[in-house]
């Protein structure tokens, strides 16, 4: 593994900057299938340690309280410490807490194993898209960034199949399995360079221009970079700044964006698929197999947003998919109160679940990492990014 990640070392520009994108990017593969294997495990987490309903849901919903605590202290160790070892920290959050899940005895030790997990779940969701969208160059911006999301959405893909493939297996395999992508970004983020723009905050200049050099493609870009962070005079910002005139529309966007996000419904898809698939009139092999279909839709919806946001934009492509998914839902409602089980209305409520799907995924869910690693000044730019992590994080709870 190290002579394979020691390769950072001899890449520059556009390769390195692909190399660093991805390998930061397993923190929302780890984010997406430690939150979507539940789901599958939790079937014979049940019968093992005879959960009733509290119970169960105290097991499923210990990672939410878990990222919302998490996202908002990441903003300030960020700051601190660095984007690059503060990614390390939610890498090591993860080792430690899918080690725990997964040789977990009673039901206490699960319940903290999946509080560990929750809280690198919301470091990475606070810290991994500013890291990338600080070390992209402006033109490719939106794609890396929305690389992220795209590990999301593949995490939850596979943890789909994972549960599928495993349904006759022990529930810890399942979760162990998490311990493979953790490892890989714990170690390889050691070998990737800090935040030139952190760099830069903290007044080393010179490492942050020496970082630049590597990623851009030439010295002038580099130096020109450099020079427009400086001009810029950011000095460290306390939370007050973000109640401030001049920042309060990157507030009011970012934060907007998160909420609408969850108001609209799409982890109430996510996590009942399976359910509402099954009401329809679906066997529960043939549930499970279509909710996997709903995660690839979400994996290629992704793909096509990481394109749309550089080439449409970012506000373009909200309100060109948007209006699919409000009439994907309007089908769904319809479907549920006609009561329309098996045959044709059975696959009506599956053309409305992936269209809506697809169209949510598809602009909402690519734009809010996106827009809050990039509205906000670099001086409150940790702290932005906390609260609008917290903001998703808060509406599922």
């Amino acid at each position: 593994m190290t002579q394979s990640l020691d390769v950072s070392r001899r890449l520059s520009g556009e390769a390195l900057t692909n190399f660093i994108a991805t390998i930061s990017a397993t923190g929302g593969l780890l984010f997406g299938y430690d939150t979507g294997i539940i789901s599958s495990a939790l079937l014979q987490i049940r019968e093992q340690f005879h959960l009733d309903t509290i119970g169960s849901e105290i097991v499923t919903s210990a990672i939410i309280l878990g990222a919302l605590i998490g996202c908002l202290g990441a903003g300030g160790i960020s700051d601190r410490f660095g984007r690059r070892r503060t990614v390390m920290l939610a890498a090591a959050l993860f080792l430690v807490g899918t080690a725990l899940a997964s040789a977990a005895q009673g039901v206490t030790v699960l319940i903290v194993s999946r509080l560990i997990l929750g809280l690198a779940i919301g470091a990475a969701s606070q810290i991994v898209p500013i890291y990338i969208a600080e070390i992209s160059p402006p033109n490719r911006r939106g794609r890396l960034v929305v690389g992220f999301q795209l590990a999301i959405v593949s995490g939850v893909t596979i943890s789909f199949l994972t549960g599928y493939f495993l349904r006759d297996s022990s529930w810890r395999i399942m979760f162990g399995i998490g311990m493979l992508p953790a490892l890989i970004l714990f170690v390889g983020m050691g070998f990737l360079p800090n935040s030139p723009r952190w760099l830069a905050l903290k007044g080393r200049t010179d490492e942050a221009l020496a970082v630049l050099r590597r990623v851009r493609p030439s010295e002038e870009v580099a130096q020109n970079e450099l020079q427009a962070i400086i001009d810029n005079h950011d000095e460290q910002a306390p939370w007050s700044e973000l109640a401030k005139p001049w920042v309060r529309p990157a507030l009011i966007a970012s934060v907007g964006i998160a909420l609408l996000c969850q108001l609209t419904g799409i982890n109430a898809v996510l996590y009942y698929a399976p359910t509402i698939f099954a009401d329809a009139g679906f066997g529960q092999e043939s549930a499970l197999l279509t909710s996997v279909a709903v995660g690839l839709a979400m994996v290629c919806a992704t793909i096509f947003g990481g394109w749309a946001v550089d080439n449409w934009g970012r506000r373009t492509l909200i309100l060109r998919l948007l209006p699919g998914a409000v009439i994907s839902l309007i089908v769904l409602g319809a479907m549920f109160a006609l009561h329309m089980k098996g045959g044709a209305g059975a696959w009506i409520t599956v053309l409305a679940i992936m269209g809506y799907t697809i169209c949510n995924t598809g602009s909402l869910s690519v734009a809010v990492w996106l827009v809050g690693a990039e509205v906000y000044p670099l001086s409150c730019r940790g702290k932005g990014m906390s609260l609008v992590a917290g903001s998703h994080w808060g509406q599922i709870c």
